[in-house]
């Protein structure tokens, strides 16, 4: 069964910085796609970034320039270095094997003065 941890999350001021992990366990990590989606409150879960096995890299618009999916295959995680925040990507992130039903529990990231 696969697992999904994320880790660091919390509250920056506008401006800021976070990096996000995402372990995941019981599976073959390196030859997947990993995404990190995020879910605003009142709001449908939108797709920020993606990183396939071979290591392309997709971003939504609104997070071009700023945020960095990162992948290292010997750890088994994947990461969201987020720039520059703003009080608009306040979410809780989730990390998802794409293809697959498989979501961790999320880390809440809160941008505010």
């Amino acid at each position: 069964q696969v697992q999904l941890v994320e880790s660091g999350g919390g509250l920056v001021q506008p401006g800021g910085s976070l990096r996000l992990s995402c372990v995941v366990s019981g599976s073959i990590f390196s030859i997947y796609s990993w995404e990190w989606y995020r879910q605003a409150a009142g709001k449908q879960r939108e797709l920020v970034a993606m990183i396939t096995g071979g290591g392309r890299l997709t971003y939504v618009d609104s997070v071009k320039g700023r945020f960095t999916i990162s992948r290292d295959n010997a750890k088994n995680t994947v990461y969201l270095q987020m720039n520059s925040l703003t009080p608009e990507d306040t979410a809780v992130y989730y990390c998802h094997r794409r293809g697959y039903d498989d979501w961790g529990q999320g880390t809440q990231v809160t941008v505010s003065s």
